[in-house]
């Protein structure tokens, strides 16, 4: 028997899902993290799960893993201290950044602080052109007494970033040689390896996040390995990237900045896999944990991939998939801020102490405490009786709130859930209605802790019919793990106008990229009948800003290449802006390579269809406070673990399992599908 494991590391939980080839069997975990070693929760929550299913750890025949490492460190400004070489005159360039904001009217809007302080920025005489013609050759004597300097000081990570490297990368390779023979101990991050793509101050912001993020992630893998290998577990652990594949602990070592969506990819990932088992094409997914609540369209069945973003505040230019994060969780602290009015997060109670009913010294009201004074989530344990809690705790910290504001306790926590839901609806409506799609056409996939909790009223206040509720909607992130291919990403800017290039200059650029994609298949000996390319181009109009991705159908590239490139162009352009701009020249700038090792994936086998009749799985009657019935309401409790397909249950019910509770208001009805995923509608 081989079983693959999948590890989520949370804020709040570490979440492990085991799954057996042979059998399809699935089984799941949960530990609480630990934010100051997240090695040790997932350590822990590995053997836990080894133990539970009785194997030995050489049965385990893969390990994948998502972490939030990088996230935290970048958001938390635990990063190692860098230093920067860049080209003579541009060093202050990471200071200066753009003129835009992100809020335009916000006159005293904070910056991100500096990841490398200007002393330890070191600017370099040398100069390439835009066309990669080498204007000023490199000053090598500078440059290695700029290193001296930079090991005097302390420094424990270096960034190189010099102008148009991308398209001439001798320069950073020279600095390279040089940084090996005087300060090889320290992490090294070269902008034409990370980012070669076009637009410095990004791409210098990625090399230098990569550089702050690299000793931290270099010292947490190497940490998680040796503690694996302890446990006995022989194979090699694969690491999510933000871009939903997975790739090895020594490449995510190298390429840190490549994993800071690394736990949300996963999710997106599975909730793929969900929606080929429903038939739903077009999700919306909704992950709702202890800190943060995670979203992403799916139209189609697929998620967008943007090539640059901004975490944190810091731009990052690297494939991501289009997820929008809003500290929205189940461990998000209540207040009342300066102007008297509730609020909710992003501020969150985490792990340690957590929420109030925790018992572990927080009084401060959190999402979850509203929902266990409501009892929407079981007032005396989580976890199916592992964790137990104090509701008279919960209601305590919300009725502190509720005499500040006048309110009563029940009211209170009501507002809290509320704001909650407006908090995450607004994200939804970043990545839905300001892209031109309407929610109303898509279901809302539900997971996460808190997610399942929250689905029904977050769906009605987006007007959505329908949502999915999958089989284990807590550890969906870990399951994800298990359904994830090994991917990178290649790609290199040269402006070309579509209806003047030639053909051939187009293939010869693919064929650098398919070159560096083979070396790579070689080195993660990657079986050629498990090896897949795919390629798409970055284009705008002549004169535009900003470009979108387009992709290029197999085979030679020809002159009807072009022509479905410029028709997918505009259906695209029409989509995301409204208009076409006839006439005008279409350019393209960035052409991309996307290489994936098809890796064994687990599987689901659909169930035979059982009867309505749910009443077997029914444990129990609880009071829970719901709007749609105006207060308290007796809600029938479900077991979903004894739940058939086909099975119909019909609110006001709680459907309870170890990793998630499922709230129904009165007026919705979920019926177990083929795959026990429960789909949820209004009647």
């Amino acid at each position: 028997m081989a079983w693959r494991i999948g590890v989520d590391s949370g804020g709040t939980f570490t979440d492990v899902c085991l799954f057996e080839d042979e059998t399809g069997e699935v089984v799941i975990w949960k530990v609480s993290s630990t934010p100051d070693d997240p090695s040790r929760g997932i350590t822990q929550g590995v053997a836990d799960g080894i133990e539970r299913v009785g194997i030995k750890a050489e049965d385990v025949s893969y390990v994948g893993h998502g972490t939030t490492v990088a996230t935290n460190a970048l958001i938390q400004g635990r990063g190692a201290k860098t230093g920067l070489l860049t080209t003579g005159g541009f060093r202050d360039l990471l200071e200066i950044g753009r003129q835009k904001r992100p809020d335009l009217y916000d006159l005293q809007a904070d910056k991100p602080e500096l990841l490398v302080e200007r002393h330890l920025r070191f600017g370099i005489e040398e100069r390439v052109l835009a066309t990669g013609t080498v204007e000023t050759p490199l000053d090598e004597t500078a440059l290695r007494e700029a290193v001296r300097a930079l090991k005097a000081d302390g420094v424990k990570a270096v960034a190189v970033n010099f102008l148009y490297s991308f398209m001439h990368a001798e320069h950073e390779k020279i600095a390279a040689r040089i940084l090996e023979d005087e300060f090889p101990e320290a992490f090294h991050s070269l902008s034409h390896r990370i980012a070669p793509e076009f637009r410095e101050f990004e791409r210098l912001s990625t090399t230098v996040v990569n550089a702050y993020l690299g000793p931290v992630m270099q010292g947490y893998v190497k940490s998680l390995s040796g503690k694996l290998t302890d446990l006995g577990i022989t194979v090699a652990p694969q690491l999510t990237q933000s871009n939903g594949g997975v790739i090895g602990f020594d490449t995510a070592a190298e390429m840190p900045v490549r994993t800071v969506l690394s736990g949300p990819s996963t999710g997106v990932v599975a909730a793929q896999a969900v929606g080929r088992m429903t038939g739903i094409d077009n999700l919306i997914t909704f992950d709702m944990g202890g800190t943060s609540s995670d979203v992403a369209l799916l139209a189609d069945g697929q998620c967008r991939v943007v090539n640059e973003s901004v975490v944190h505040g810091y731009p990052i230019k690297a494939p991501m998939l289009d997820i929008h994060t809003v500290g929205a969780g189940g461990g998000s602290i209540a207040y009342i801020d300066s102007g008297n009015h509730l609020k909710v997060g992003p501020r969150s109670a985490g792990a340690n102490p957590g929420p109030a009913c925790y018992g572990l010294g927080n009084d401060e009201p959190t999402v979850t405490d509203a929902n266990v004074v409501l009892q929407t989530q079981n007032p005396e344990y989580l976890l199916n009786g592992r964790m137990k809690i104090d509701r008279s705790l919960s209601v305590k910290a919300v009725e502190r709130l509720a005499e500040k504001l006048n309110m009563g306790v029940l009211e209170t926590a009501n507002g809290i859930l509320d704001i909650v839901t407006a908090n995450m609806a607004k994200a939804i409506r970043v990545i839905s209605v300001q892209r031109g799609h309407d929610p109303r056409d898509y279901a809302l996939v539900a997971f996460g802790g808190a997610g399942p909790v929250h689905a029904v009223r977050l769906a009605r206040e987006l007007g959505m019919k329908r949502i999915v509720v999958p089989k284990t909607p807590g550890v969906l992130c870990a399951l994800g793990l298990l359904m994830t291919d090994l991917r990178t990403d290649f790609s290199a800017t040269v402006l070309h106008r579509l209806d003047q290039v030639a053909s051939g200059t187009i293939s010869t650029l693919y064929d650098g990229l398919s070159a560096q994609a083979n070396a790579w298949f070689e080195r993660e000996k990657i079986a050629p009948a498990a090896r897949v390319v795919t390629r798409t181009v970055d284009c705008r109009y002549a004169g535009q800003n900003y470009e979108i991705a387009v992709a290029l159908p197999e085979g030679p590239i020809t002159e009807e290449t072009f022509r479905l490139v410029k028709e997918r162009f505009e259906q695209a352009h029409r989509q995301l802006y409204g208009f076409i701009a006839e006439g005008e020249p279409v350019q393209l700038v960035t052409y991309r390579l996307v290489a994936s090792g098809v890796v064994e994936k687990a599987a689901f086998k659909a169930r035979e269809m059982e009867g309505e009749d749910s009443s077997a799985a029914i444990s129990g009657k609880r009071d829970v406070w719901m709007a749609e019935a105006g207060g308290f309401t007796a809600a029938t409790l479900y077991n979903r673990d004894l739940l058939k397909p086909g099975n119909v249950v019909a609110g006001p019910a709680i459907i309870d399992q170890m990793d998630s509770t499922t709230v129904l208001p009165p007026g919705y009805v979920a019926t177990v599908d083929a795959y026990l995923n429960l789909i949820v509608e209004g009647k």
